[in-house]
């Protein structure tokens, strides 16, 4: 898998293949590492993920980790550690199955760590999401918008409009940045990742994983930064909550991970997170047990 670039993309993901066509589309066509590494993680999937996968393996240059019938599920979080695993490049670019990159996100992000180069990072891009859980309000390093302007759905999305709205926006917010982390597009040394220990899988197969990683990034002496200048459309939470499986709701599975991991992180962490003006967790002491 050895490549001149200096990173690979990695997705992990169930049952998400019209947002993941997308996905893979946008990263081949709008990176500046076209040629990039890409390890796709895909865990019991029913929906003709592994079949599409195979057929377009070579067409996008893929490299697949199919695990059709896992009895304990890995969940997102887990499937990054799965492909973490197998990247051979100095840095990780972890993203979503449901998202869509912009023109040379991955070099934007790369740039932030040669403006910090004696430092470790997660650097994040800027998001944009529609609006699909009734609340307009965008929170720092995302913004929400309606669900009418560019689609909200893998089959009306109009991507190129988004891309020519995308290049003004970086144009505008290159300079933006603030110390805050999101789950992903996130960008990451694979050598502090592996400090680090990836996420952790007692909280598969979703939520609460994310403020957990953060945490213990805190711990590393790891710096947060999200940036202007790289920026992605993420459909929103299709990949976890599952809304058009669920007539607008979110999933059975995502609400039981949240009632069980909340009470996993207090096990863990003694108490409820708190976190700063960005809505950024605010880091804690070590972990009451590990």
């Amino acid at each position: 898998m050895t490549n001149s670039s200096p990173l690979t993309f990695c997705i992990s993901t169930w049952n998400n293949l019209p947002y993941l066509k997308l996905a893979v589309d946008s990263v081949r066509k709008n990176s500046f590492y076209k040629d990039a590494p890409f390890i796709i993680h895909a865990e019991n999937c029913t929906d003709g993920t592994n079949e599409w996968l195979f057929e377009n393996q070579d067409k996008y240059n893929l490299t697949l980790i199919l695990e059709p019938t896992n009895d304990v599920v890995r969940g997102i979080g887990g499937g990054m550690n799965v492909c973490a695993e197998y990247v051979e490049t100095e840095y990780i670019m972890f993203l979503h199955s449901d998202f869509y990159v912009s023109q040379n996100w991955d070099l934007a992000l790369l740039k932030i760590f040669e403006q910090y180069p004696n430092e470790k990072l997660w650097v994040n891009s800027h998001r944009i999401e529609p609006n699909m859980f009734g609340n307009p309000d965008s929170r720092p390093g995302t913004l929400i918008v309606d669900k009418n302007i560019w689609g909200a759905y893998h089959d009306d999305f109009d991507s190129e409009e988004f891309e020519t709205w995308a290049e003004q926006f970086i144009l505008h917010n290159a300079e933006y940045e603030i110390p805050k982390g999101e789950g992903v597009s996130g960008l990451i040394r694979k050598s502090d990742w592996d400090n680090v220990g990836g996420n952790d899988p007692r909280f598969a197969p979703a939520s609460w994983d994310d403020m957990d990683l953060f945490l213990r990034m805190m711990l590393n002496d790891i710096r947060f930064v999200l940036t202007g200048a790289s920026l992605v459309w993420h459909f929103g939470a299709r990949g976890s909550h599952r809304l058009e499986e669920n007539d607008g709701q979110t999933s059975d599975r995502q609400k039981q991970a949240e009632q069980a991991n909340v009470k996993k992180w207090i096990g863990k962490w003694g108490e409820l997170p708190k976190f700063d003006e960005y809505g950024m967790i605010i880091k804690m002491n070590y972990p009451v047990y590990d």
